[in-house]
């Protein structure tokens, strides 16, 4: 069970995956393409349908304040314009729409991210990125969903003053720290105020604490879960060391996904659900089939 004991309640959807699939799979910004695009209801819903366990949704915010699932710094690529959407009003998004996706005759919209996550209350985890400067405000309108066990907040472990705030906050969403070291998973993984119940773990380099069993298996006896990013990034700035998604598709999944088995990793971040569950499905015990 990961997570602490005061927290089982919270965290009981998040251990019932863990207990049926392992690793996790988690899509980036869902399942996207074609006519659907990132970030939106219908990415989710591909997501799901491609074995996906959870879906990593991106958070923006408009400069008054409304909550959209969008990456900011895409602006031009996905929507034609130049400005970020950080700095455009929610009337003026709520006129853009994806200029490679949807219907000539039917706009397809950012999606605002409130609406959005309701529509699955009760059906799918989220882990919720590219949030943490938003906090308390995006907690207090996340509370008005009543859906806390569903929502995995995703933060820098350096981002000291953020979980600070997490600490006085009254509910105690689920919590997936970013750490590049053990030292920084030290940090944060004990605090009772914190309801940690994962570690995302980062290097660019195979040479490192997070390519040993010891480093997993002392993450795990502090109740937590290991996440590993194999996101191929368009930067060539490697996630997890020299395993991604590329290796998947170039070589095996086997290739690319094997080495994480063996090192422990609890969950994957992906770009390709289908095919890391092409991979891990085989494996399953037939009682978890």
């Amino acid at each position: 069970m990961v997570g602490q004991t005061q927290y089982a309640e919270m965290n009981a959807l998040i251990n019932e995956r863990l207990a049926t699939s392992r690793p996790l799979i988690v899509a980036h910004r869902g399942c996207f393409g074609g006519c659907v695009a990132p970030d939106t209801a219908l990415a989710v819903f591909g997501a799901m349908a491609s074995g996906a366990d959870a879906v990593n949704i991106d958070v923006s915010s408009s400069a008054d304040q409304t909550y959209y699932c969008f990456h900011d710094g895409y602006e031009q690529e996905l929507l034609g314009v130049k400005e970020n959407i950080q700095t455009l009003t929610s009337a003026q998004i709520d006129k853009l729409s994806y200029i490679w996706a949807g219907e000539p005759t039917r706009p397809y919209r950012v999606a605002k991210l409130l609406p959005m996550l309701k529509q699955f209350a009760g059906k799918a985890l989220f882990i919720l990125d590219r949030s943490w400067w938003r906090w308390p405000h995006l907690l207090q309108a996340l509370d008005m969903l009543q859906m806390p066990g569903q929502l995995i907040l995703k933060c820098p472990a350096w981002e000291s003053a953020a979980f600070e705030q997490l600490q006085r906050f009254d509910v105690k969403y689920p919590v997936l720290p970013i750490c590049e070291n053990p030292t920084e998973a030290a940090l944060i993984i004990d605090d009772p105020d914190v309801n940690t119940v994962g570690v995302e773990l980062i290097t660019t380099s195979s040479e490192h604490p997070w390519f040993t069993r010891m480093a997993i298996d002392d993450l795990h006896s502090h109740g937590v879960f290991c996440l590993a990013n194999t996101l191929a990034l368009t930067t060539g700035v490697p996630l997890f060391g020299n395993i991604n998604d590329l290796l998947a598709i170039t070589e095996s999944p086997d290739v690319a996904y094997g080495p994480l088995l063996e090192l422990g990793i609890d969950a994957i971040h992906t770009d390709w659900p289908w095919l890391v569950r092409s991979f891990r499905d085989p494996r399953k015990a037939p009682a978890d089939r």
